[in-house]
């Protein structure tokens, strides 16, 4: 991994030259009063110092409608639709940069799906320091994901005039090639960097109660608990949780055919655990038909189950979840509770 030094005043002439190579560049800009991840065409609207993005950036990796292949019912003949354009996002925050390497992880285990492998090789991604708290409802420092990972190509830290820039995959290499207003750091700016990111750890605070190595546990040992049907009791199943999440990948297979009932196409959407069809199954058995029994198994997927399955937690602390609900479910409120729960427990057994 090596270290530049990019001066702020030459970053547009840095990404213009991007655009110019046929890269589509991809970044948070303000919309409706918010800010979203999407297409960028005019390099003005690009907003690097933002606090957070409304929704997570795994649209352009698992897109809500995607057709998977077209067929002909006559010859029986099936042609894969795969869509990948080079594609460089710029402007991840370090929570959204460990929701990537989960997915990756997630969709290259067993049987990895060709669609979402095509366009990740085709994925740039160039993420920034955060260095302070982007919201109330974040909880990153808790999850152990407010400092990148190492998938990232390139990584910004904001040194005030200029941006360090790690390198870290040929990938960013490549996207540096040609740019000539870079430099290595001189001692100066290394000691100013490192000021920089020792700051940042006072900033963020410990929001939960338990510790990251904690939480499975205390989820596993609230199986039971009354408090998930009192979530239930005020769910509203709307399934915004999981559309902001980052992590959240489930989805729906449909055919689509015309009225000669010739050709067609299979197409991918995504899908919501906290939906009521959701887990409807043959004979019309709804095996999660309490409200209380989704928003149990959505937080064992944030806090145990993910874990147990990939080594890496479901919930990367970003709290969009919370943002979006219309009846303030939260992943803090949620863990601390159960926290205190099993904490009561153990005391009275004790005694």
């Amino acid at each position: 991994m090596t270290l530049r030094i990019l001066p702020k005043g030459a970053f547009k002439t840095w990404a213009a030259r991007l655009q110019e190579r046929q890269f589509r560049i991809v970044g948070p800009k303000a919309k409706y009063g918010q800010f979203v991840y999407d297409e960028i065409t005019d390099l003005d609207e690009l907003v690097l110092d933002y606090p957070q993005t409304v929704a997570a950036p795994k649209r352009f990796l698992l897109p809500p409608r995607e057709v998977l292949f077209s067929f002909n019912t006559e010859t029986m003949e099936m042609h894969a639709q795969i869509e990948a354009e080079p594609t460089v996002i710029i402007g991840l925050h370090t929570c959204d940069m460990h929701a990537i390497d989960l997915i990756d992880l997630v969709q290259n285990t067993g049987f990895a799906d060709q669609h979402y492998r095509a366009r990740r090789d085709a994925l740039y991604l160039v993420s920034i320091e955060c260095l302070s708290p982007c919201t109330e409802n974040c909880f990153c420092k808790d999850m152990e994901t407010f400092s990148a990972p190492e998938n990232f190509d390139l990584h910004l830290i904001d040194l005030g005039t200029a941006y360090a820039v790690e390198v870290g995959s040929e990938k960013g290499e490549q996207l540096l090639d040609g740019c000539v207003n870079v430099w290595e750091p001189s001692e100066a700016e290394e000691a100013h960097l490192n000021e920089v990111m020792s700051a940042k750890w006072q900033r963020f605070d410990f929001r939960l109660d338990a510790t990251l190595s904690e939480l499975p546990e205390v989820l596993g040992e609230a199986a039971h608990s009354v408090y998930w049907d009192e979530l239930g009791d005020i769910c509203l199943a709307c399934g915004a949780c999981t559309q902001v999440c980052p992590t959240c990948y489930c989805f729906d297979v449909t055919d689509e055919i015309d009225l000669t009932l010739t050709e067609g196409q299979r197409v991918r959407t995504w899908d919501s655990c906290q939906i009521e069809r959701f887990a409807v199954v043959a004979g019309n058995h709804n095996f999660r038909s309490q409200l209380g029994r989704r928003q149990r198994h959505r937080f064992m997927r944030k806090g145990k189950y993910q874990y147990e399955a990939y080594g890496k937690m479901g919930c990367v602390g970003c709290g969009r979840c919370a943002a979006a609900c219309p009846v303030n479910i939260s992943c803090i409120k949620t863990f601390n509770h159960l926290t205190a729960e099993q904490r009561t427990h153990d005391e009275e057994v004790t005694v």
